[in-house]
């Protein structure tokens, strides 16, 4: 675990059972940020698959884009909390974004995709976007099905507020 805005994590665990840096996870290595790259040598997990869970408050972008592309492909699974979706209609975010879900798609694919109903949906020129989302990857060598989902929400999926629930709209599934 990597966070810069907390002293230790709240866990019931012996801290020996786990791993944290008190940074941030970014595109550079200083006392406040260390690479995904840099921050997984570290570690001493030097080979096998790997699990990412990413909550970066909209930095997840940068540090995707500047992860190697060999680390990338150790990540048999994972979990991005992507903000600020709504900004698509930004070409420079647009750009942005691109790239790194370009890279992402090298080598994974999204298998989930679960809107956070804390912040509502954007709609522009017909296409509904969540301005957060829960996105899953798996690497395509674990892929077996490229079928669609056709319901919604998946019985997994839990609101992440008291708010009404924000079902994925179709224009993110439905093959067009």
């Amino acid at each position: 675990m990597a966070d810069k805005s907390v002293e230790k994590p709240n866990l019931d665990l012996e801290p020996d059972s786990y791993n944290f840096i008190k940074k941030f996870i970014g595109c550079t290595d200083n006392d406040d940020f260390i690479t995904l790259d840099s921050w997984v040598n570290s570690s001493g997990v030097n080979s096998g698959d790997l699990l990412l869970q990413m909550d970066i408050e909209g930095a997840e972008f940068a540090a995707l884009i500047n992860i190697s592309n060999a680390l990338l492909k150790r990540f048999r699974v994972l979990v991005f909390e992507f903000h600020h979706l709504d900004e698509f209609w930004n070409p420079r975010f647009f750009n942005v974004a691109e790239l790194a879900f370009n890279k992402l798609l090298e080598t994974h694919t999204c298998v989930h995709i679960h809107p956070n109903n804390c912040c509502g949906t954007e709609t522009k020129f017909g296409l509904e976007i969540p301005k957060m989302a829960e996105f899953t990857f798996l690497r395509n060598d674990r892929i077996k099905s490229r079928e669609f989902a056709t319901t919604f929400p998946h019985p997994l999926d839990v609101d992440n507020e008291g708010k009404a629930s924000l079902i994925l709209p179709q224009c993110w599934y439905k093959k067009v």
